[in-house]
């Protein structure tokens, strides 16, 4: 039998800090924009659309979430066309988390969905070790910022 999967960008970080902290800093715009967008209108939250800018890039897409389980999952729709985005919470040992992140429902044909899975799957990636330095040791490393530095072709 042949079945064919669609393309899904997964990642994964373990976080040391408590969960609760973990899903704050995803939920909390004031925390989100130490190192992922730079605004947003609000607080994830479920049924509430949200709008999320990256103004060093002039970007900026809505976000729907569908699904809020405090401290254990987010599942939310965004981009343009929409893809569904899965966050995982996992409270470890040690007051850590495991922070796992699923995207998928890309468009497009095979190739495009999976060149924008390996994008999707690099942009988390860089969201996640965002994060971990920012909850680990306050540090801004600017990652989402430098990913497209001005000046520099697209190859």
């Amino acid at each position: 039998m042949d079945r064919k999967e669609s393309p899904t960008a997964e990642t994964g970080m373990l976080i040391r800090r408590p969960v609760a902290d973990v899903f704050e800093a995803i939920v909390d715009p004031a925390v989100t924009t130490k190192f992922w967008f730079t605004h947003s209108s609000g607080r994830l939250d479920e049924g509430k659309p949200v709008q999320w800018e990256w103004r060093m890039y002039g970007v900026s897409t809505k976000v729907e979430v569908s699904e809020i389980v405090p401290n254990e999952k987010i599942v939310m729709r965004w981009s343009d066309p929409p893809t569904t985005v899965v966050w995982t919470f996992t409270a470890m040992s040690g007051d850590t988390t495991s922070l796992e992140v699923r995207n998928f429902g890309f468009a497009g044909s095979g190739d495009e969905q999976v060149k924008q899975a390996i994008d999707s799957t690099g942009g988390f990636s860089l969201v996640l070790a965002g994060a971990k330095a920012w909850l680990e040791q306050g540090v801004t490393l600017g990652l989402i910022g430098d990913r497209h530095p001005k000046g520099l072709s697209a190859g």
